[in-house]
């Protein structure tokens, strides 16, 4: 085993790789530049005033801001961030399993079938984006009317008097989205490869991290305590993050000999690697994306002239919206549905791999399974056992910030934890936060031995 972190010397010696470096470091800047440019038609003392407030629906909006970078809450341009784009790319993975013309698409020419798929991935993130922007404001605006303020942040809706400026702030923050997403593919194409959108969601989760150790630093009588509580379920949670991430099930494979001349060499052991995770974070994104789209819905209603139609959305926004540690109902529908979409989004991935055929034509088989159909069921059964401690784990990651606001108010901390958030972004954050970083080594690794530079960044 060799431990090394010598290569670094080498990232500034190979021109081509310190350009990739500075090319992603100066976009990532303008994209941070960018996030701080506010919305057309925001009203900034209504909007300074509902922040301060006291049912500003305070967890719900440091729910969305951990992920966005404070955009929310800001009112950015750029508020939505690249989710609207992972929401489409979501969507068409899991349509092609449904529909069979797709389906036979991916199967005949996976490379044209992938050209398509990221071209309508694009067209789709735009209404997807119009739609979260329509979202963003109705929430803000129904829950500012119900607070203390009593005013709306941003004038909002196609009447005859409003529909120009709605339209302007409509197209704005659309362009906003697309413009991050920009952002994302220029990245990938003259920065660090592959990483260009992770990096971006990377950018707006650790921006947040400075304000909230000042926030969790506020209290001097709590301050040491809550600063050594969060390092060290920082470390144990990143430790666990690596590990899961790193599981690997390794299923005995069989390759054939290969002919040399007039003899046959022996078949060849081998494995399978099969993912503990396979679905990395995207259950976290899409149960969290189907929790908030209640909250979207009610807050159309919440403003209903009958009371009893307003009082009933306004119980359904509290439910969804609440995040605190008394939502008891919000907190354990969201562990079931991070379960149930891990396990889902895995066996959709694992059926587009194809491994049964995919075997079978290399002439590889697996020790007592018959190849083709039964080899895929038999991968398929490994494969959904495995799934099972990953999908707990990553339930556990998404109601994290409960249990440890459970655990702060049984030692009297409770004040503490409802204003800070003790792993300084989101568990869901950290968990993207570990992934692109290990991400970004591997592909820096990748390019320094690609420049014939042999020593490794990551630990051997």
């Amino acid at each position: 085993m060799k431990s090394t972190f010598s290569g670094w010397r080498y990232l500034w010696k190979s021109e081509d790789i310190r350009r990739k470096l500075i090319i992603t470091f100066v976009l990532l800047a303008l994209y941070r530049l960018a996030a701080n440019v506010p919305a057309p038609g925001v009203n900034f003392a209504v909007l300074a005033a509902f922040r301060s407030s006291a049912a500003s629906g305070g967890n719900f909006l440091d729910f969305l801001d951990l992920l966005s970078g404070g955009t929310v809450s800001n009112f950015s341009l750029l508020s939505m961030g690249v989710y609207p784009y992972i929401t489409a790319q979501i969507i068409l993975q899991l349509l092609i399993p449904i529909i069979p013309a797709l389906q036979r698409r991916m199967e005949e020419d996976p490379r044209e079938a992938r050209r398509w798929q990221e071209k309508w991935t694009y067209y789709l993130a735009v209404p997807m984006a119009a739609l979260s922007a329509i979202g963003q404001i109705n929430i803000f605006n129904s829950l500012s009317l119900r607070s203390t303020v009593g005013q709306k942040i941003i004038e909002f809706g196609f009447t005859s008097n409003l529909w120009l400026q709605s339209l302007t702030v409509l197209l704005a923050m659309t362009a906003g989205t697309m413009f991050a997403i920009w952002l994302g593919e220029l990245i990938s194409e003259y920065g660090i490869r592959g990483q260009g959108l992770s990096l971006i969601i990377f950018a707006g989760i650790v921006s947040r991290m400075p304000a909230n150790l000042a926030s969790l630093l506020a209290d001097k009588d709590t301050a040491l305590f809550m600063f050594i509580f969060t390092i060290v379920i920082i470390v144990l949670t990143v430790f666990a993050i690596v590990y899961v991430q790193q599981g690997r099930r390794n299923v005995p494979v069989m390759y054939p000999g290969r002919r040399m001349g007039n003899r046959m060499s022996m078949p060849v052991k081998g494995t399978l690697p099969l993912m503990v995770n396979l679905s990395g974070m995207i259950p976290l994104i899409f149960a969290s994306a189907i929790l908030q789209f209640p909250t979207i819905l009610a807050s159309y209603f919440t403003s209903n002239a009958n009371a009893g139609v307003a009082a009933f959305f306004t119980s359904v926004q509290n439910f969804f919206g609440g995040t605190g540690t008394s939502n008891w109902g919000y907190w354990t529908l969201y562990f079931f549905m991070v379960v149930i979409f891990t396990f889902f989004y895995t066996s959709v991935l694992f059926d587009q791999q194809n491994y049964g055929d995919n075997l079978k034509k290399s002439g590889a088989t697996v020790p007592g399974v018959h190849t083709g159909a039964p080899t895929q069921k038999y991968l398929s059964t490994v494969q959904r056992r495995i799934t099972l401690p990953g999908a707990v784990f990553l339930g556990i990651v998404a109601i994290m910030p409960f249990l440890l606001g459970l655990l702060l108010k049984l030692i009297n901390l409770g004040a503490a934890s409802s204003q800070t958030n003790v792993f300084l972004v989101s568990s869901s954050g950290l968990l993207i936060v570990v992934g692109v970083v290990r991400d970004t080594f591997m592909n820096i690794d990748a390019e320094l031995k690609l420049h014939g530079y042999q020593d490794s960044l990551l630990v051997r």
